[in-house]
């Protein structure tokens, strides 16, 4: 089962596209021929990026704010959303917090919980019987190699990665047969602004250039993966070590370990 072909009406959604992994998501797609719909909270940010798509690869490219952490934004979005042929979903808008959860800010916690694990549920159940009416369509879901294991100081990040990873493998395995795909992209470390945004700036090339991959790179593999059907994609080396450590080391052994490197970064 491949992509969904693209088509004059159809569009590629994709949430926090205006850097990272999302941006390399949007530039690939559209060189594919996916016309696009791009949501984030401040579209300024991504019309430099949507006039370049336009002009490069001829493809319609609309900007649609939204704070995907408010629940009647979202609702609004989801309801314009479901009145148009989405043929590819990807639910890649995240943010990561550090520190100890007695310690940070009670709203911000709220919020990334929001958007990284009830908007994810949201979009999808908006546009997916939609899909399923089609019988094609791709959905797209971006976890984290965090999801396989709780992380002291950053337990709610990884919590809220661990429902985005089993909500994304569970679908793909419901979806079978009906002509709509659904694939995991649990990443590692990757060169993009997250760690700026979480304050952790300090563990920027922490483990050498062979630890880091580039969004470009992960985009590449999502996609690919995206094409091939394939339930879950974990880009490079570094990434798969951790997701086969996070699932089968002892929490006796592994999370004193987790406690005293991600104490560190804060």
């Amino acid at each position: 089962m491949s992509l969904p072909h693209p088509t004059r009406q159809s569009r590629a959604v994709i949430t926090g596209a205006s850097s990272g992994i999302g941006e390399e998501l949007a530039r690939q797609l559209a060189a594919s021929g996916h016309s696009l719909i791009l949501v984030a909270r401040r579209v300024d940010k991504l019309e430099a990026l949507a006039t370049e798509l336009r002009q490069k690869h001829q493809v319609t490219v609309d900007l649609k704010p939204c704070d995907l952490a408010d629940r009647d934004a979202r609702r609004l979005l989801n309801q314009e959303l479901a009145q148009q042929e989405i043929s590819i979903l990807c639910n890649n808008a995240g943010f990561a917090t550090f520190g100890c959860l007695q310690d940070l800010d009670p709203d911000r916690e709220r919020e990334q919980l929001e958007l990284n694990a009830v908007a994810v549920q949201d979009l999808t159940i908006a546009l997916l019987p939609q899909m399923i009416q089609r019988k094609s369509g791709a959905i797209l879901i971006v976890g984290s190699t965090s999801g396989h294991q709780p992380t002291p100081a950053n337990a709610t990040y990884a919590a809220s990665k661990a429902f985005a990873n089993s909500f994304a493998e569970a679908l793909h395995s419901e979806l079978r047969g009906t002509g709509v795909t659904c694939t995991l992209l649990a990443p590692g470390p990757t060169r993009t602004g997250f760690t700026e945004v979480a304050g952790i700036t300090k563990i920027d090339g922490m483990g050498g250039n062979a630890a880091w991959i580039s969004a470009e790179r992960v985009a590449r593999e999502a996609i690919n993966g995206m094409n091939r059907n394939r339930r879950i994609v974990i880009p490079g080396l570094l990434a798969q070590a951790q997701t086969i450590g996070g699932r089968y080391t002892p929490r006796a052994v592994l999370l004193p370990i987790l406690k005293q490197v991600f104490s560190r970064l804060t």
